[in-house]
């Protein structure tokens, strides 16, 4: 049996995958870190296997976060969504949505792509750290305060420092799989 970090609920498969498939995996797709952004604004206040769990359904909502088309979508398309049953109802995060996308849409214009931008936070190399129990990890870090305050100053909603930490992990940008964790050294 694989060890994996200790936050992975082993009796969800989406949760297993997520970690085993996607965590920490260092992602360049302008696309992908766009929809994780999405994703992590979602979770605020909530916890991660809620939004995993509705993921498919977020996707279907946002046409595939294909970033052009959620920049443009109307106040009644995203109204709309607040009758949608399968998403996370809450309707700051779902105009958030646009905004970021907006938002993201100025980035790529100015940098070349996201990619470009984020990457630069950290040089274009992963930080791996020592981290014996994800429950000894920071919550922030002077790092995602860093690109917390600089995505608000670029008009991003619910990218607070611990939100930004969280996409930084999971984009890959950020390497906080535990010290024993299998896929500690796969990147």
């Amino acid at each position: 049996m694989p060890k994996r970090c200790g936050w992975v609920k082993m009796n969800n498969p989406l949760y297993v995958a997520y970690h085993d498939e996607e965590w920490g995996q260092p992602l360049h797709d302008d696309q992908a870190l766009f929809e994780l952004l999405c994703m992590e604004t979602y979770q605020a206040g909530l916890s991660w296997e809620t939004v995993l769990n509705k993921r498919q359904a977020f996707r279907k909502a946002f046409y595939g976060y294909q970033v052009q088309r959620v920049a443009e979508m109307t106040d009644s398309e995203l109204e709309a969504l607040l009758d949608n049953p399968a998403i996370i109802r809450n309707r700051a995060k779902i105009f958030a949505t646009r905004a970021n996308a907006q938002a993201f849409l100025q980035v790529q214009k100015e940098f070349g792509s996201f990619d470009a931008y984020l990457w630069s936070f950290v040089g274009g190399k992963a930080i791996n750290n020592d981290v014996p129990d994800y429950r000894q990890a920071p919550a922030k870090t002077a790092l995602s305060e860093q690109l917390a305050k600089d995505l608000k100053k670029r008009g991003f909603k619910f990218t607070g420092p611990v939100a930004v930490l969280s996409y930084l992990q999971a984009a890959g940008l950020v390497n906080d799989h535990e010290n024993d964790c299998d896929w500690k050294g796969l990147k």
